[in-house]
């Protein structure tokens, strides 16, 4: 039997209608547009409306990718949707969105790796394609990070953003994904977090607690030393030298650190997806937005190679190797 990889045969994606801009930032809290995109390169982000909740936004996302795909729901084996910002507690957003789309009894669950979360799951779902365990797999990265921002704080509000991104993957003997790493280190806990939750408890204050707390500057440098790093790993676990790289697809966070890892790269900005002026940090959703919006604008085409790549809290951090 030829060996058994994961293509992805569809792509989709869904934001917000609420546009929020620098300029009304502005007026929230004490900072400025110039101050935003010299640091950032962020101009604006979608914000999601008062009950509109992650799974909204996935079922959209996840509504387009079966489309492009041209399966229906019931066809689908498995689905998996990274997220740090579930619907509920339990069950999980996965298990609503399944629900909703009418993919009944397939198995279905989330992911948790902060910005990782899609690459995380993108991993999981190669691995029971290859293994033969799921033919056809539902990947999502969906957030509603603006349900734990605090508004008051300018170091993080105005980094985050609302949206979900959706990829299916097929069992094909012709290779897409080629290869993904992830790696994690619970020791940089404190530079990038959520200080409350059920264990440890919520608090009094406002929004009970929940807020996302970063050390920007050492966020920053790790993540620019980290990327660097699974980018040279990716290329040597290949056999690939960084000219055979069509596409960076990077997690948009921050337009310093996406330049950083094209340096790295030896790569032009051109050949690289930049979403994140539209879209600010989106987290888990920030890499298939990204690659949605390459494919449907017409940059990326078909058969070419494309380095995803994320970073995120805990630190978690993971990289793919994907032909389209």
């Amino acid at each position: 039997m030829p060996p058994t990889f994961a293509r992805i045969i569809g792509t989709g994606s869904h934001l917000p209608e609420f546009v929020l801009t620098n300029a009304e930032l502005e007026r929230r809290v004490e900072t400025s547009d110039e101050w935003i995109r010299e640091r950032t390169g962020i101009e604006q982000r979608h914000i999601a409306a008062d009950g509109e909740t992650t799974s909204d936004l996935a079922y959209v996302a996840a509504q387009k990718a079966l489309k492009a795909a041209g399966i229906t729901a019931a066809e689908l084996d498995l689905i998996i949707v990274g997220t740090t910002t579930p619907d509920i507690i339990f069950p999980s957003t996965a298990c609503l969105l399944q629900h909703r789309l009418g993919a009944k009894d397939c198995p279905a669950f989330d992911v948790n790796a902060a910005c990782t979360g899609f690459i995380y799951a993108l991993s999981i779902a190669d691995k029971f394609v290859r293994t033969g365990s799921a033919r056809h797999v539902l990947v999502v990265g969906a957030e509603t990070l603006s349900r734990m921002l605090d508004w008051t704080d300018r170091g993080t509000c105005v980094l985050f953003g609302d949206g979900a991104g959706a990829v299916v993957l097929r069992a094909d003997q012709t290779p897409g994904v080629l290869s993904t790493h992830i790696h994690a280190d619970g020791q940089y806990k404190d530079m990038l977090h959520n200080p409350v939750g059920v264990s440890r408890g919520f608090t009094d204050g406002p929004n009970h607690g929940v807020r996302v707390m970063m050390d920007g500057k050492e966020v920053f440098r790790v993540a620019v030393r980290t990327l660097s790093r699974i980018v040279d790993e990716t290329l040597a676990a290949n056999s690939m030298s960084k000219s055979d790289i069509d596409w960076l697809v990077p997690h948009q966070a921050n337009l310093r650190i996406i330049t950083a890892t094209a340096k790295h790269l030896q790569m032009p900005m051109e050949r690289v997806i930049v979403t994140v002026n539209k879209h600010g940090n989106t987290s888990a959703a920030s890499v298939p937005l990204a690659l949605d919006h390459g494919i449907s604008s017409g940059q990326i085409k078909p058969g070419q190679l494309l380095l995803l790549e994320a970073f995120g809290g805990g630190f978690t951090w993971g990289s793919a190797l994907v032909r389209l």
